[in-house]
């Protein structure tokens, strides 16, 4: 298979159709968007050539910029600029959008996904969130078939946010732009701004070289394994672990097993105090009174465990004992995010001084910290832009160590787990006889271009 080139064809910005009223210009941020990090969530969605649709790309990309610059009138802070923790300067500046082609056909991208790939097909560092919102890139394949890769900066909004979006923009595209409930821009009024100034920066895991992504499979046989395996068999009411509980457990414990390995050289001084596990959790559900799905911002916030490092189960044990305390650990982190927990997180104060504490914590060494991200369950396949759904979606390759994001594999009974080491942390993982025993070889996509 030839190297993958992907070649900028024309970049211009989109501006709103409309423009934004004057009591709409200043987009004011919430306390959760200020403790973001300034990333670009990314994603990249695939659609083989349709023999039945006999538009060339030039039209498909006029129907893009056209129901864009539609959207972006909804979706005003959008088209905007970030100005530091403070405010969306809603200034109709408009969105980064790029054209471009690849020399590869799309099976050849999908068969075997290579997370370093799809940063190609997003058209700014994923680091690079200074100011811009939101940034679209177009690409065509040798085959006919193309790819919409969007990022959005989490500034702005967290990973619901990106859907409601993108599921507008697809909407509008294919003429149903009343199909996806409009945005409400209302988050700072239950998380009000703090004062940020030459305190917190989120800095916590960016690390800009020694990366490797690498996407692992879960089939659902392997899932079910799993899940049975992080049950507590000694009692009887307990609630069966869920998809993500149980791979999640599973992957942090190969995880400390392979730094485990690693440390057995090292001085008792090297080994850091803590390892923790972060889950991301959308706050709507959990409000009192629950804000609608559709308001826009950040409103997520990360649990944080700390499971005891246990050692390995006994040979031809049914189940292992460390993964449901995993389980059982990340499971009490999530009751804590109760109504007490939210109303302390509205008051700012006491959240950003812990915080603080934690950022220092990690950049010391004393903490090791590892977090998840769900997207299973997401409308990631919803995006049909009037040339039927995505094939195949996937995200790309972060500047953040021990980050994994799940997401449902095609066929929506196995679960992708796109996962973010260090390298020596990933050569020992990948090569880990536990991790081997579950992963399946990449599954190849159908249906492709």
């Amino acid at each position: 298979m030839t190297k993958l080139e992907v070649e900028v064809v024309s970049t211009e910005t989109i501006k709103p159709s409309s423009p934004t009223p004057d009591h709409l210009r200043r987009h004011k941020l919430s306390f959760l968007d200020q403790i973001q990090p300034p990333i670009f969530m990314p994603m990249v969605l695939f659609f083989p050539k349709d023999p039945h649709t006999p538009e060339v790309p030039t039209e498909r990309c006029t129907k893009i910029k056209t129901a864009l610059s539609e959207t972006l009138t909804n979706f005003y802070p959008l088209a905007g600029r970030v100005r530091g923790t403070q405010y969306v300067d809603c200034n109709d500046e408009g969105a980064y959008y790029v054209e471009a082609k690849a020399n590869s056909n799309i099976i050849d991208i999908i068969q075997n996904p290579n997370p370093i790939d799809f940063n190609k097909f997003i058209p700014c560092a994923l680091d690079a969130a200074s100011e811009l919102p939101i940034c679209l890139q177009v690409t065509f394949f040798a085959c006919g078939g193309m790819s919409i890769g969007m990022g959005m900066s989490h500034k702005v909004g967290d990973a619901l946010s990106y859907f409601m979006f993108l599921n507008s923009l697809a909407a509008t595209t294919r003429g149903e732009p009343d199909y996806v409930h409009a945005p409400e821009f209302v988050s700072d009024k239950y998380f009000p701004q703090q004062d940020l100034s030459g305190s917190y920066q989120h800095s916590s895991g960016i690390i800009k070289h020694n990366i490797s992504t690498k996407r692992f499979v879960f089939d659902a046989p392997a899932v079910s394994a799993l899940r049975a395996q992080s049950t507590d068999v000694e009692n009887e009411q307990a609630r069966r672990p869920t998809r993500v509980e149980a791979l999640s457990a599973f992957i942090w414990r190969r995880y400390i097993a392979a730094c485990t390995r690693q440390q057995q050289n090292n001085s008792a001084d090297d080994v850091p105090a803590m390892y923790t596990v972060s889950h991301a959790v959308n706050l709507r559900t959990r409000m009192d009174p629950p804000l609608p799905e559709y308001t826009f911002g950040n409103v997520t916030r990360t649990t944080i465990s700390v499971p005891p490092i246990q050692v390995e189960p006994k040979e031809g044990s049914s189940s292992d004992p460390s993964l449901y305390s995993v389980v059982s650990h990340v499971r009490e982190a999530l009751k804590q995010v109760d109504r007490e927990y939210i109303k302390k997180l509205q008051e700012g104060e006491a959240f950003l001084s812990f915080l603080k504490e934690r950022s220092s914590q990690v950049k010391r060494g004393d903490v090791v910290s590892f977090s998840f991200t769900s997207l299973c369950r997401f409308p990631i396949y919803d995006a049909d832009f009037g040339w039927g759904k995505p094939v195949y979606a996937g995200s790309a390759s972060f500047t953040f160590k021990n980050l994994v994001s799940f997401f449902d594999t095609t066929s929506g009974d196995g679960v992708e787990a796109w996962i973010n080491l260090k390298k020596e942390d990933m050569e020992n993982f990948e090569a880990d006889e536990e991790v081997l025993k579950y992963v399946s070889p990449n599954l190849s996509s159908k249906n492709s271009g």
